[in-house]
């Protein structure tokens, strides 16, 4: 006798239903919510790049909420200085000795706003958290909490007042996504409905640590046959190989890809992944990390660098 099959419709897995209170607060973005979604639980660092007022910082916001995070937001202006993100140590008199005071850092996820209106010298300060989960303050090294993530939101380079992210920074960064304007109907609906901060603060948690962290260890767990290994070793050769590219894709984007891609298969519900899977990831885990020009010599867009890459490659 068979066995019953699950009604998914009515018992959701806990990625769709983050997914499913994620949309009724973001309209009209589903695959923008899928991968950041997929950026976090391949245990990646997010960065949001688009113009003012699209729902960078709600959308930061909405993901600590429904993920169940210790959430600190980061306002990075241009006199911003690494203590105001590290932290400082401060002389306490009655201990006789300078105690250290966390700095918004020591978050569980840290929202990095405007990242790209903060000098360099600020920028820096996330560089060994980003990578190592740790910060050294005065000689001594301090974790950090797990889980922990980044998400920083990035202003068109073309406005007043900002700096461009170095590219160690930047390769930092698992994933870079756009949101863009709404459409139509969903921006209708947007100016007749409820404010989307009071929306976010009304949204109960969907996940508790412990179910954050299992789903981590799932991603690890989705099965990459060696095809898949080779398409995405066939990614990185490519990049390296091509004269429209003014360097290849590092060992470090190839894990991220393949991070990713086992993230979007487990939403996706299966426990492999497949060239699709691939495909649909490799644009927010690659165009920040690639410098390229169109054969006219101009830049060339994010759309044309991922598009050449794909159509120059066999799928698997």
């Amino acid at each position: 006798m068979s066995l019953p099959q699950r009604d998914t419709q009515q018992h959701p897995s806990l990625p769709e239903a983050i997914l499913e209170s994620a949309r009724s607060v973001i309209l009209g973005k589903d695959r923008e919510l899928r991968l950041a979604l997929a950026c976090l639980l391949a245990r990646g660092h997010l960065l949001i790049e688009d113009l003012p007022g699209v729902g960078k910082t709600t959308l930061a916001h909405l993901l600590a909420r429904l993920l169940g995070l210790d959430y600190a937001r980061i306002q990075f202006t241009s006199d911003l200085l690494p203590a105001d993100v590290i932290g400082v140590s401060i002389y306490d008199r009655a201990a006789e000795g300078f105690r250290f005071h966390p700095g918004p850092i020591f978050s569980q996820l840290v929202l990095a706003d405007e990242i790209n209106r903060a000098t360099p010298k600020a920028q820096s300060a996330l560089l060994e958290a980003m990578e190592e989960r740790q910060v050294t303050v005065e000689g001594e090294t301090r974790a950090l909490p797990d889980p922990f993530f980044v998400i920083a939101t990035q202003n068109p380079l073309f406005q007043v007042g900002t700096f461009p992210l170095p590219e160690s920074q930047l390769d930092r960064f698992l994933m870079r996504i756009r949101l863009g304007y709404p459409a139509a109907e969903q921006e209708k609906l947007l100016l007749a409905g409820e404010d989307r901060r009071t929306m976010v603060a009304r949204q109960p948690p969907a996940l508790s640590n412990a179910d954050l962290i299992g789903l981590q260890q799932q991603v690890t767990e989705i099965h990459a046959a060696k095809p898949i290994i080779d398409y995405v070793h066939a990614i990185l050769q490519f990049t390296r190989g091509s004269e429209r590219f003014v360097y290849g894709l590092s060992p470090r984007a190839g894990l991220g890809i393949l991070r990713s891609a086992k993230a979007w298969a487990l939403l996706a519900g299966r426990g492999y992944v497949i060239p699709e899977d691939v495909q649909d990831v490799l644009p927010a885990c690659v165009v920040h990390r690639l410098v390229a020009g169109n054969d006219a010599g101009h830049p060339a867009s994010d759309e044309e660098s991922a598009s050449f890459i794909l159509d120059n490659l066999p799928i698997p």
